[in-house]
């Protein structure tokens, strides 16, 4: 009998560990009382492209070589030029020409990528020596680009202000530049964005005014622009343009004539965009001029202008910057630019003047004039252009014989392309091909390879993610409340992370009198409440974790938990004002909700490692495979965050997410070989992951097999359960 009775209350004690009271729990799974939301600064509306975008200038030229380099990376992960894609052969094509006095006008096309035709015309000067700079001229959205007439009024109401003398110019002024350029003894090449004039194989409708989601593209093989599949990839239209850019400037140094040292771009509005973006990364450009496009206020409305990560923390003023201490020119005009004087410029100029190059940047600012590249912007950048590049020639426009569209065009009428969907999806692939060739024998490689495969990842991630490692005074804990259980106190409250002005709720289970040091951060896809069951008890599976002597936290990631009034469900992520289903207008200028929750077990982890109660280890454990995704990404973001993990990815992969409204959706979260890639790069960490094929593991397995740490990735296929692996794991560590 008396065995019998201690047998019962050993149980007794047991259940009371494992099942503590009902009310216990409820207090727990909220830290926060019913309608009130944590303090975290990312619940406020998201920013979007008519925000303010101010400049602050560094105070060293040290810092700002540390600030350009991270935003020119930041540039080309989000473009989706990081690594560079394959430079293939241009192709080029001159399809006419014809002869003036002192110029040529040539049409021409070349293909940027295998089937992709960049499409224009070059201007070159007759009767001049060279070798001659080189002049990209993209343009912006005027009513069909360089085929562009403006009517009787429009040219009317130009001379009468004095923005243009000479109404064939004012017809046309992005030919005007063009051809004056020759004159002045420049190359110089013209060309179409995409779905303007002869550029056609992706429409106008697509580039510029897509507007709807479109479920026929939104597939996992195959996909299009604006897809959910194709920002995973971070395939844009906006990075299309400015890798059509790149191998604009290709084609001007092939020239002979062309001199590859003086080489320069510009173009107003969405063209200055181009020119201001294509600047900053390509170091061949020698000399800038965005024209009525940088300033602190409207960062580009159009889709062409926008892709996602690009402005998160960052705007075009600074991309401006990264141009310094080069020449550059700009203008103002009463349109988003017509503070820019005084809110912006002053700032870029600041910069100019640290790198002792305070005469090396012009502002021509020209606010009785409306959005334009008039005459009077156009002698501006004609001026600079003829200092920079010792040109020894006027810099006033003369009349010129305008050409026409049948002039101008590099098709006929029997080949011109139209847009096909099925294009689109070729290309998309095409697309995903080169970069999948430039990427995947890196991360499956040598010791060499995967370290430049890490090395391009960890860059890529800093972007993607956005974390920075807070300093120990920036966490803390504000703890709500205390419950002594059985054999362990439940610990309840608020962790601050003032690096980005988060606030968690957050729960934390420590054995009484047997911690043995080590703690597991248990992540659920309903947040900290995950810990429970159904029936609000704590889960057997984190008791055995605690009664063995293993502390465990858990967390509200945001929009969990806390985080959501009446714990309603968290189907879409918020997004900015705009009708229009582009996820650029939302991700290009906040991250998305999967790189916040990143962010906040990246925090988590940090606080437990910076704890007065120093651990021994902190492992990860994600069971609901999203959440596991997003484990994967943690560790590979931070290596030294966790000592071991568990994750249950059951094959889970960015590249699949069905929305780009799903808190699922990590921009970039699929180009660098998705959550195998990120696996891979948690070697040598103490690692399981469960639910994937032989294949899918495949990079994992390489992984820890080049760092010879075969033994820190075990049990993949085993059937023993999570808990029962980490703590045999920890076992073994502890007899070590």
């Amino acid at each position: 009998m008396r065995r019998t009775k201690v047998f019962l209350a050993g149980i007794f004690l047991m259940l009371a560990c494992m099942f503590f009271s009902v009310a216990n729990a409820q207090d727990a799974m909220r830290v926060l009382p019913p309608g009130e939301l944590p303090s975290d600064s990312r619940l406020a509306p998201p920013k979007d492209l008519n925000g303010y975008f101010p400049f602050s200038p560094p105070a060293s030229v040290a810092q700002w070589d540390v600030r350009s380099e991270d935003v020119r990376t930041q540039l080309k992960v989000a473009l989706g030029l990081w690594p560079m894609p394959p430079k293939t052969s241009l192709n080029y094509e001159v399809t006419g020409r014809r002869e003036f006095v002192d110029y040529s006008v040539s049409n021409i096309r070349f293909e940027s990528i295998p089937g992709l035709y960049v499409t224009g015309n070059l201007y070159e000067p007759l009767g001049k020596e060279g070798p001659f700079p080189g002049v990209l001229c993209p343009h912006g959205h005027w009513a069909n680009g360089r085929y562009y007439v403006a009517d009787e009024n429009a040219v009317k109401k130009q001379l009468e202000s004095g923005a243009e003398t000479d109404a064939v110019a004012a017809e046309n002024p992005i030919q005007a530049r063009s051809v004056h350029l020759a004159r002045m003894g420049c190359v110089v090449l013209q060309i179409d964005m995409l779905g303007y004039a002869d550029s056609q194989q992706l429409s106008f409708e697509l580039v510029h005014k897509f507007s709807q989601q479109r479920p026929e593209m939104n597939t996992n093989e195959r996909w299009g622009f604006f897809s959910p599949q194709a920002e995973s990839h971070l395939q844009s239209v906006m990075g299309l343009q400015i890798w059509n850019c790149i191998r604009s400037l290709d084609v001007l140094e092939s020239f002979s004539r062309v001199d590859k040292s003086r080489l320069a771009i510009t173009g107003a509005s969405g063209g200055a965009t181009q020119t201001m973006l294509a600047s900053a990364i390509d170091p061949r450009v020698a000399v800038c001029f965005p024209a009525v496009m940088v300033s602190t206020a409207m960062q580009g409305g159009c889709t062409c202008e926008n892709c996602t990560l690009l402005r998160i923390g960052t705007g075009n003023v600074e991309f401006a910057a990264l141009f310094a201490p080069k020449p550059q020119g700009l203008t103002s005009a009463d349109d988003w630019t017509v503070d820019f004087e005084t809110k912006g410029f002053p700032e870029l100029n600041q910069l100019y003047d640290l790198m002792d190059a305070e005469n090396r940047v012009h502002l021509t600012a020209r606010t009785e004039f409306g959005h334009n590249y008039n005459a009077v912007s156009r002698k501006a950048m004609y001026e600079l252009f003829k200092k920079e590049f010792g040109l020894d020639a006027s810099t006033q426009e003369r009349p010129f014989n305008r050409l026409g569209i049948e002039e101008l065009s590099v098709w006929n009428e029997e080949n011109r392309p139209t847009y096909k969907p099925e294009f689109e999806r070729e290309l998309v692939e095409r697309m995903t091909e080169q970069s999948d060739e430039t990427i995947m024998p890196l991360l499956l490689g040598d010791s060499e390879k995967f370290a430049n495969y890490r090395e391009m990842v960890d860059k890529a991630l800093d972007v993607i993610v956005g974390w920075e490692a807070p300093a120990a005074d920036q966490l803390d804990f504000n703890v709500k409340d205390k419950q002594q259980q059985q054999d362990f106190l439940l610990i309840s409250g608020l962790l601050h992370n003032d690096q980005n002005k988060s606030q968690l709720p957050a729960l934390f289970l420590y054995p009484n009198e047997n911690w043995n040091g080590h703690t597991v951060l248990w992540l659920t896809k309903e947040g900290k409440s995950g810990v429970f069951d159904e029936g609000e008890r704590l889960k057997p599976e984190v008791a055995k974790l605690v009664s063995s002597g293993i502390s465990v936290a858990a967390v509200d990631l945001i929009y969990q938990g806390d985080f959501l009034p009446d714990r309603q469900s968290f189907q879409e992520t918020p997004r900015v004002e705009n009708s229009r289903e582009a996820a650029a207008y939302t991700l290009g200028y906040n991250h998305s909700v999967a790189a916040q929750r990143i962010q906040d077990i990246l925090s988590t982890a940090a606080f437990m490692r910076k704890h007065d109660r120093q651990p021994k280890s902190i492992g990860l454990v994600a069971l609901d495979p999203a959440i596991a995704a997003l484990g994967s990404v943690a560790v590979a973001t931070h290596s030294d965050a966790f000592d071991f993990g568990v994750l249950k990815t059951d094959g889970f992969r960015f590249g699949h997410v069905k929305s780009i409204r799903s808190p699922d959706l990590l921009p970039g979260g699929a180009k660098y070989g998705d959550v195998p890639g990120f696996l891979a790069m948690a070697s040598p960490m103490l690692l399981r992951v469960i639910g994937e094929d032989e294949d899918s593991e495949k990079p994992v397995r390489v992984a820890y097999g080049r760092d010879e740490k075969q033994e820190m990735l075990t049990d993949m296929d085993s059937e023993v359960s999570p808990v029962d692996w980490i703590m045999n794991q920890l076992s073994a560590i502890a007899v070590q």
